[in-house]
């Protein structure tokens, strides 16, 4: 399988990652846990169907020390008993952040103010824009049909 367009090729693709990065660094930096970014990049990632994604994060995720039961779990994450109610929460808002056209009025009152129980509002803007951020990068994988395999942990950084 082969992308159907290099996007890290040309002028214009890097320019638009750099700055895409640039974000992101912002909320890896933040102070919302980074098992919780993990999960919520996989979480988005399985929902979205981006192969290029859930293959980069679950192994980032792996290699920061997740385990694979927790990791095997998170698309039954309601079922699960392994992860916290914090996770739970932001688990949650992203999915409902992520389905948006699936929902009207995209995220719940109740699961904003459960996610609001865990986190502050630093963390709560860094969930939001981390829901975003992914959800970019699902899009551009998946409409260049990017494919999942070859990742390496920290071939990007």
């Amino acid at each position: 399988m082969e992308a159907r367009l290099p996007l890290f090729g040309g002028n214009v693709g890097p320019k638009v990652f750099r700055h895409i990065n640039s974000a992101g660094k912002v909320v890896t930096d933040s102070a919302l846990p980074q098992a919780t970014q993990e999960l919520v990049k996989i979480r988005a990632s399985q929902i979205n169907g981006c192969g290029f994604c859930t293959d980069m994060h679950t192994k980032d995720a792996t290699a920061a020390g997740e385990t694979a039961l927790r990791l095997n779990l998170l698309a039954a994450w309601r079922d699960a008993t392994v992860f916290t109610e914090a996770e739970r929460a932001a688990l949650e808002v992203t999915e409902q952040g992520t389905r948006i056209a699936d929902g009207a009025g995209g995220v719940t009152d109740e699961a904003w103010a459960e996610a609001a129980k865990h986190y502050d509002e630093e963390q709560l803007t860094a969930l939001v824009s981390l829901i975003a951020l992914i959800n970019m990068y699902n899009r551009l994988n998946v409409i260049v049909r990017n494919p999942a395999g070859d990742y390496q942990p920290g071939m990007f950084g």
